[in-house]
C-alpha cells in the first residue's frame, strides 16, 4: 500500500443482504396513478416515474442524460411531499439505482444546493430515522454514496449519519454490522470525514470492538475491512497521535497480523502500523517495541510475498524501531512496560542494580510511574503482570525515600500487597510475600 490514499470510487457498498430486501421492494407495485389522482403528482412527473420504474440500468442511464436535473429535482420532491413507507423504499431504491448507474449521476443532486444548501441530504437524512430497517440501510446507502461525491466534503455536515452507523456497529444483525463497515470504508477515504467520524461519540470504540470479536483468522474479511478503516484513519496526525493510548491498537494490531492467514490482512495491519510511526513515532515507538514488534518485522522481512508494498513497509517500520531501539535507555523501555501495563520478566524487573540506579525517578511528575505500577496492582486480573508488578513494588521499597514509602500507603499498594499474599496464584503469592519483607526489612 503507498502512503496515498488509492482514488476513491464512488462506493463499494454491496451487501447480499440489502439486496435480497431490495429485490422483495422491488416487485411491489407503487400506483402512481393514485398520486397523481389525488393530486400529489403532475401527469408529468408520474411519466418521469414510469420511464425509469423497474428498467435495466442503461435505459436509466439514457434518461438521466437527458433529463439528469429534472430527475434529482422529482427524487427529492418525491421524499419530502410524500410520506407513505412503501412508497418512501420505493424511491431510495431508485435513487439507489440511479447513483449506480453511472458515477456520474451524482452531480445532478448536488447541483440542487445552489438553490438550498439542505439538499440533497437532508430528506435522506430524515428517512434514516425511520423505524423501517429497509428504508434507513438504502437511505444510509445513498447517503454514503452522495458524501463520497460531495464537491465541498467541508460544507457538508453527516453527524446525524455517523452516530447512525456507530449505533448499528454495535447490534447485533451480522450482515448489517458488515454494510455500515463498508460505508465507512467508502466514506473515510474522504480526508475531510476522517475527523469527523474520529470526533463521533463511541465511533472508534464500537469499531475496534468489532475487532476485537472479530480476532479469529476465521473472519478475514471484516478484520481486513475493519483495519483499512483504521489505516485511512491514522494518515491523519491528530488520530495517528492518540489512537493508541486510546484503544490499545497496537498490540491488536500485531496480534491480528501474527495469527492472520490472509496476506492482505497483514498488509493491511503492516500499512495501518507504518502509519503510526510515520505520522506520530514520539506516541507510538515505545508501544512497539513493549509489544516485540522488532522481531516480528524482522521475521515478516524473511517472508515471500505477492505485493511488494509490503516489504517496503516492513522495511520502514523496521528500521524506525531499529533506531528507537538503540536510542531508549533501559528505563524507557521499563517506564513503557508499566505506561502500557504490558510487564513481563524483562532485565530490569530482576536487577537490583537497575533499582538502584532508578527507584527514584518512580517519583517524577508527581510520582506518575508509581501511580501506575499501583494501578496495575488494583486493576489487572493477568498473574503475570500483578506478580512483577508486586516484585517491582519491593525493590522500590529497598531504595525508595522515606515520602515515596508513605505515598504508596496512601494510594493503597501496601494494602494491595497483603490481600495479594492470599492469591489463588502461586506466583503472585510468591512475589506478594517477598514485598512485604522488603516492607518490614525497612521498618515500616
Amino acid at each position: 500500500m503507498a502512503d496515498q490514499v488509492p482514488e476513491v470510487p464512488l462506493v463499494l457498498v454491496s451487501n447480499p443482504y440489502l439486496e435480497k430486501k431490495a429485490s422483495i421492494i422491488r416487485q411491489k407495485p407503487i400506483l402512481w396513478e393514485g398520486y397523481e389522482r389525488a393530486s400529489l403528482l403532475t401527469h408529468e412527473q408520474v411519466e418521469l416515474i414510469k420511464a425509469i420504474d423497474k428498467k435495466p440500468s442503461h435505459v436509466i442511464q439514457e434518461a438521466m442524460n437527458e433529463k439528469g436535473s429534472t430527475y434529482a429535482s422529482l427524487i427529492l420532491y418525491l421524499l419530502q411531499n410524500l410520506s407513505r413507507p412503501d412508497t418512501i423504499q420505493y424511491v431510495c431504491l431508485m435513487t439507489d439505482d440511479i447513483l449506480s448507474a453511472s458515477d456520474d449521476n451524482a452531480r445532478y443532486f448536488h447541483e440542487i444546493s445552489k438553490d438550498d444548501a439542505s439538499l440533497p441530504f437532508a430528506p435522506f437524512l430524515k428517512v434514516l430515522e425511520a423505524e423501517d430497517e429497509f428504508m434507513a440501510l438504502e437511505a444510509s446507502k445513498v447517503l454514503t454514496i452522495l458524501a463520497c461525491s460531495a464537491p465541498l466534503p467541508s460544507s457538508v455536515d453527516l453527524s446525524a449519519l455517523f452516530n447512525w452507523i456507530t449505533k448499528k456497529l454495535t447490534g447485533s444483525i451480522s450482515d448489517v454490522v458488515n454494510l455500515v463497515i463498508q460505508e465507512l470504508e467508502s466514506l473515510l477515504r474522504v480526508n475531510t470525514y476522517r475527523l469527523s467520524v474520529w470526533n463521533t461519540q463511541n465511533a472508534i470504540k464500537e469499531l475496534i470492538h468489532r475487532l476485537y470479536l472479530n480476532k479469529s483468522a476465521s473472519t478475514p474479511q471484516i478484520q481486513y475491512q475493519i483495519i483499512f478503516c483504521l489505516w485511512l484513519l491514522t494518515f491523519e496526525k491528530d488520530i495517528a497521535a492518540q489512537i493508541n493510548e486510546k484503544y490499545d491498537v497496537i498490540p491488536l494490531l500485531v496480534e491480528i497480523a501474527k495469527s492472520a492467514v490472509k496476506e492482505k490482512v497483514i498488509r493491511v495491519s503492516v500499512a495501518t502500523l507504518k502509519n503510526l510511526v510515520e505520522k506520530a513515532p514520539a506516541q507510538n515507538l515505545a508501544a512497539m517495541l513493549v509489544t516485540k514488534l522488532l522481531p516480528f518485522t524482522e521475521n515478516l522481512s524473511s517472508r515471500k510475498w505477492s505485493d511488494a508494498d509490503i516489504l517496503e513497509d516492513i522495511d520502514y517500520i523496521k528500521e524506525r524501531l531499529q533506531e528507537d531501539f538503540q536510542s531508549l535507555t533501559t528505563f524507557e523501555q521499563y517506564a513503557s512496560e508499566v505506561e502500557t501495563g504490558k510487564l513481563e520478566w524483562s532485565p530490569p524487573h530482576k536487577s537490583d542494580l537497575f533499582w538502584k540506579e532508578n527507584a527514584s525517578k518512580l517519583e517524577q511528575h508527581n510520582y506518575q510511574l508509581l501511580r501506575a505500577l499501583a494501578r496495575l496492582l488494583s486493576t489487572s486480573t493477568s498473574p503475570l503482570v500483578l506478580s512483577i508488578a508486586a516484585s517491582d513494588i519491593g525493590y522500590y521499597v529497598k531504595y525508595s525515600s522515606k515520602t515515596g514509602k508513605n505515598v504508596l500507603q496512601e494510594i493503597g499498594a501496601k494494602q494491595r500487597i497483603m490481600e495479594l499474599m492470599t492469591h489463588e496464584d502461586q506466583e503472585v503469592r510468591y512475589q506478594a510475600l517477598l514485598a512485604v519483607q522488603k516492607y518490614m526489612h525497612q521498618a515500616w
